[in-house]
């Protein structure tokens, strides 16, 4: 996981990059562009959220079923994105990926943001010996190579939701850890903060009630990020065997599935890697856009 470059172009301040040359128009245009662009983003992720919803809740074909009658059928009315050798609806299939994904990114950000933004924000209040503690620990977890003690720990623990969820969770917080502290250094010396201190108020008070409301928005870009990260975590896992095991549907297993059927049934692998693609693509859109936004 990484943080994003932070460097952006000079902008007016309607928001729109401009020079002394360029037409109203255009630059109406290049506002336009960016909106739909979250829009667009917006709708892909809600319809998806909603389409996996009701795929748990068993309103569509069941993804474990075999039909023989219809093995390796190209996209149809009746199977949307075709089915695989076995004649398995692959839509269907998709959508609970998608679930399992869905599961896999919150976990990493309800579990892995909230005890690393609260680790990093008590760390940067606190400084001296609990604000050493952390930066070493951090910096000792994000040099270790987190993919592959992940897929050691599924290996050993067996392969499931919770505890691939949680792993990679455990491996979020040093990153939320570290960026939460730097903010919260800045925000530390801001009047209100230091106002606080002096009327006395808690520790936990300050921490709650000044410092946190305003480290959230500047994790948000992050946070978006790390949503994309750990659906690409969990693809990858899974692509390489380390994930749920078949037949239970995930997108990185239904990609690994369906490359011995390229030449034959394509869309076994194509679908769900669109699928992936569009749902990553939609959350750094959005992730950008709230970048832009708190500038």
């Amino acid at each position: 996981m990484s943080v994003t470059d932070l460097t952006t172009p000079l902008t007016s301040p309607s928001g729109a990059a401009s020079g002394p040359g360029t037409p109203p128009s255009a630059s109406v245009a290049r506002r336009r562009i960016p909106r739909v662009g979250v829009m667009l983003a917006t709708a892909w992720l809600v319809l998806l959220a909603i389409a996996a919803l009701a795929a748990a809740v068993g309103l569509t074909v069941d993804p474990l079923a075999n039909d023989y009658s219809v093995i390796s059928q190209a996209p149809s009315l009746a199977h949307p994105f075709g089915t695989d050798n076995l004649g398995r609806d692959v839509f269907s299939r998709s959508l609970h990926g998608a679930a399992a994904s869905a599961v896999v990114a919150l976990v990493t950000v309800v579990v892995g943001g909230g005890i690393g933004i609260l680790l990093g924000v008590w760390a940067g209040l606190r400084r001296g010996f609990a604000d050493a503690v952390v930066g070493f620990l951090t910096d000792v977890t994000i040099a270790l190579p987190s993919l592959i003690i992940v897929a050691t720990i599924v290996t050993l623990t067996g392969p499931s939701l919770p505890t691939i969820s949680l792993t990679i969770a455990g491996f979020a917080i040093p990153v939320f850890a570290r960026l939460s502290r730097s903010a919260t250094l800045a925000i530390a010396t801001e009047n209100y903060v230091i106002v606080a201190r002096t009327l006395g108020a808690s520790g936990w008070r300050i921490l709650t009630r000044e410092v946190l409301p305003s480290v959230l928005p500047i994790m948000m870009p992050f946070i978006m990020t790390t949503l994309a990260t750990a659906i690409v975590a969990e693809g990858a896992l899974s692509f390489l065997g380390f994930g749920l095991r078949p037949p239970e549907p995930s997108w990185g297993g239904l990609i690994a599935e369906g490359r011995t059927q390229l030449p034959v049934a394509p869309w076994v692998t194509l679908m769900p890697a669109l699928l992936l693609c569009a749902t990553i693509l939609s959350i750094n859109v959005l992730g950008e856009h709230s970048r832009e936004a708190k500038r």
